[in-house]
């Protein structure tokens, strides 16, 4: 099963049919997760979030993915991604987090979080869109302030379009060139090896995380 998978990424253009017909909507449920995951808790601030867009964008200049559907299913992960983050901040706090995943949820990504919200206020939502990790934090800790919902809503779905919009289409124009297109297959191949590589980290620090908290319960 693996194997098939890989010779089909590597050997795109000739299986793109294939692809098509196996796979169909599927592919945008699972980029629809991945943004979702992302987003949506704070112990997932690692999965790939600008790479995948521009590498999808990419994929659609070449007609492999559908760009609007590409686009939908972009928006919808990044918007009800926030929102799980706003709730579960609002109803659990930051404590929890702190105490069970301290390797992955460091108090250095908080306090950097802290500075957008300074800086930028209820806009920090928007701003952070675009900013690795800090888009992870940032509806945690608006959940945590008790950010009003509807201001956070309008700023989530705002940042959301614009952030999907401008990253895919720069990705889907960039696919237009003969160099991205002939190496289409390497980019996708680098998104799974990405992916692959950070779910791996991520595994590794909620394990550490774990034990890490029942070594200090035993003490």
């Amino acid at each position: 099963m693996i194997d098939a998978l890989i010779s089909i990424f590597l050997h795109l253009d000739q299986n793109l049919p294939l692809i098509t017909q196996e796979y169909g909507i599927w592919t945008y449920i699972i980029l629809f997760f991945i943004i979702f995951f992302e987003t949506g808790f704070v112990i997932f601030p690692f999965l790939p979030g600008d790479s995948l867009l521009f590498v999808g964008g990419a994929a659609a200049a070449g007609g492999i993915l559908d760009l609007p559907l590409l686009l939908l299913a972009i928006i919808l992960g990044a918007v009800i991604g926030d929102t799980v983050n706003y709730w579960i901040a609002n109803r659990l706090g930051l404590r929890l987090f702190l105490e069970r995943f301290p390797v992955i949820v460091k108090q250095e990504h908080i306090d950097r979080t802290y500075g957008f919200f300074e800086k930028y206020g209820g806009a920090t939502i928007f701003v952070a869109r675009f900013v690795p990790l800090v888009r992870t934090f940032a509806p945690f800790l608006a959940g945590i302030g008790s950010m009003q919902y509807r201001r956070f809503l309008f700023y989530n779905i705002l940042g959301a379009v614009c952030w999907a919009v401008s990253i895919t289409v720069l990705g889907y124009y960039a696919g237009t060139f003969s160099i991205v297109k002939e190496n289409m297959s390497l980019l996708l191949l680098g998104v799974i090896l990405l992916m692959a590589g950070t779910l791996t980290l991520i595994a590794v620090g909620i394990i550490k995380s774990y034990f890490l908290q029942k070594k200090g319960g035993s003490g």
